[in-house]
């Protein structure tokens, strides 16, 4: 902290009582869904107050118990940046440390709502089925362990039981991760590992719980050192945990709450709807689609952010073309939204040079994201009759990315549950085809259906030979001229 600045402070006013407790308390939730529900609780009242929970480690804890759980979030923007102080937040436990802890605030019957941002590798599923991983070794623990969980799915169905068996009602699960239909997902996976510990816990849960899918929708890069420099200077407050954000936000909920217990989210600007599908249809395969694709595309080609994608003529070009022709042919938009029109404002914000989105931090993870960010669009796409070239140029990137090694011949810091198999799958083969043939084996990525498809086999190999022969930016060149 620097020296003559004071550390930041909750805003004054009362403290809501707890009614939500978070599980994975990063960046994005604290830009986005705790923003919406301070301003809820502040348009309509009610006792919403936040505990967040994080997984694995102290350090969001320690660094926000001196400010009292307060954070700065930025909005970044074309005119400047504008810095406001959230205290929606009542503290943070640390599941790893205490366990305890955890159940017994989500256990307490004032938590209406647990809500999650655990990224799609937390529902330890099957990504290619949406199916619990009965094999996942963090699951097999929690089965053994109900009082010690270290999984969310664990973790919920333990505090679900609890207030089963106290006849308690059930919490509404909120997952707010980039999940197709990431209410019915979760359902399931919390159904099937409930039903492994208790059926009759199963179907409480099944009948009583609620789980409204959500839409979520707002560029939150990294914090860096630098902004939290940058931060204190700006407002002469040192906050060991900011947050930085675009000015666009959505958020699209299903209205299926338990009792109906939820802050007044509409009030604020949340869109609460009967059906979230066609909303996140779009989102997942428009946004997260092409950033998924600029994103190893990119890496490949050098640019460190989503920004510098943009800026580039080519990568542009590419991304526009991915839209029109391969993307929103096959989607229904949701009642009074264009697509043209909503994708054009996507390439506004990708734009922003103010959002430093670097494309090393999208590509995390991409065992996860690409079945329901591209893998679906290609399977309605080869059934439909319908270009699939630059989604496949986009899955080759992938394929080349997590071979470990970039167009320099330097090493990539490669993040993903399946790192380890997925580079020694590549470096068993020695061939672009080869390659090709042994990543697609992997079922958690790639159904058997859409991995045997002549069609999608062939136009991975010529890509994946055109990126690993010229590079990333001379194959877009080809494809889009």
């Amino acid at each position: 902290m620097a020296e003559g600045i004071d550390r930041l402070t909750r805003p004054e006013g009362p403290r809501a009582a707890t009614g939500i407790v978070h599980l994975g308390l990063g960046a994005f939730f604290r830009a986005h869904g705790a923003i919406y529900i301070e301003e809820a609780m502040k348009a309509s009242g009610g006792d919403w107050g936040i505990i967040g929970v994080s997984l694995m480690r102290p350090d969001q804890r320690d660094a926000m118990a001196p400010q009292d759980f307060a954070y700065t979030a930025v909005e970044l923007g074309p005119d400047g940046e504008h810095p406001h102080v959230i205290g929606v937040l009542n503290g943070v436990l640390v599941a790893r440390e205490n366990p305890e802890a955890v159940l017994e605030q989500m256990s307490d019957p004032a938590v209406k709502i647990v809500s999650l941002t655990v990224t799609e590798k937390g529902y330890c599923h099957e990504p290619s089925t949406g199916k619990l991983n009965r094999n996942h070794p963090d699951i097999i623990h929690d089965l053994a362990h109900p009082d010690n969980p270290v999984t969310a799915i664990g973790m919920i169905v333990r505090a679900l039981a609890r207030r089963h068996a106290a006849g308690v009602k059930p919490f509404t699960v909120l997952c707010c991760d980039n999940l197709p239909e990431n209410g019915r997902v979760v359902k399931g996976v919390v159904s099937e590992f409930a039903a492994l510990v208790d059926e009759d816990l199963a179907r409480w849960i099944g009948t009583e719980g609620a789980f409204p899918s959500t839409m979520v929708d707002r560029i939150v890069p990294a914090t860096k050192p630098e902004d939290i420099e940058r931060v204190a200077a700006m407002t002469g407050r040192f906050d060991a945990s900011p947050v930085m954000h675009e000015p666009f936000r959505q958020w699209v909920v299903e209205d299926r709450f338990v009792d109906g217990a939820r802050p007044d989210l509409g009030k604020v600007g949340v869109e609460l709807v009967d059906n979230v599908t066609p909303y996140e249809h779009m989102k997942l395969r428009c946004l997260n689609g092409t950033h998924s694709s600029l994103a190893y595309l990119g890496y490949l080609a050098g640019k460190e952010t989503i920004a510098e994608c943009a800026a580039d003529a080519d990568l542009a070009r590419f991304c526009q073309y991915l839209w029109a022709k391969e993307i929103t042919p096959g989607l229904k938009a949701p009642p009074g939204v264009s697509l043209a029109d909503y994708t054009a404002a996507l390439f506004t914000r990708y734009a922003n040079p103010a959002i430093r989105h670097r494309t090393w931090q999208i590509a995390m993870d991409g065992s996860q994201k690409l079945p329901q960010r591209l893998l679906g669009t290609v399977a309605e796409n080869l059934a439909a009759d319908r270009p699939i070239s630059g989604l496949a140029l986009a899955v080759a990137a992938w394929m080349r990315y997590v071979g470990g090694v970039d167009e320099q011949g330097k090493p990539i810091d490669v993040r993903d549950p399946l790192a380890a198999r997925l580079k020694g799958l590549s470096d068993g083969a020695h061939t672009p085809a080869a390659k090709v043939a042994a990543l697609l084996t992997v079922r958690e990525i790639f159904p058997e259906t859409l991995a045997a498809n002549d069609t999608f086999r062939n136009t991975l190999v010529t890509a994946y030979t055109r990126l690993a022969g010229q590079g990333a930016l001379k194959t877009i060149k080809d494809m889009i001229s």
